[in-house]
């Protein structure tokens, strides 16, 4: 499976949320290599995932995995183990692409290293 088909196989609600977003990281994150991962679509510099969504009960949910420390208040549902921030969505309008595009900015210059967290038994440690 590959990121389109993810968004194709959502409702229609959803799937215009998702081609949105994946039209909005594409654009602003030209470098970053997006994939299916662990069943919904990622994308990673460098090998360290960066942002994702995924089809949730409380909706569409965008994750940025180091949004914790961009300290941004739209990033609202945090992560209780590691660094990651999210946002649920709904409906595409819900989407604040100005917003979107801070965080997605932010997602590069601000990274934990996820890629090595077995390595480091849970440890992370920043590398931006």
């Amino acid at each position: 499976m590959n990121i389109q088909s993810y968004n194709d196989n959502q409702n229609d609600v959803y799937k215009a949320i998702c081609d949105l977003l994946a039209t909005e990281i594409r654009e602003n994150l030209p470098f970053a290599d997006g994939k299916i991962w662990h069943g919904h679509p990622v994308w990673f510099i460098d090998e360290n995932p960066i942002v994702g969504y995924s089809k949730q009960k409380k909706g569409l949910r965008l994750m940025f995995w180091s949004g914790a420390s961009f300290e941004e208040a739209g990033l609202n549902v945090k992560g209780e183990k590691f660094k990651d921030a999210s946002i649920f969505y709904n409906a595409k309008e819900e989407v604040d692409l100005y917003e979107l595009h801070q965080w997605l900015e932010k997602s590069v210059g601000i990274q934990w290293d996820y890629k090595n967290i077995v390595k480091r038994k849970g440890v992370l440690e920043r590398l931006k």
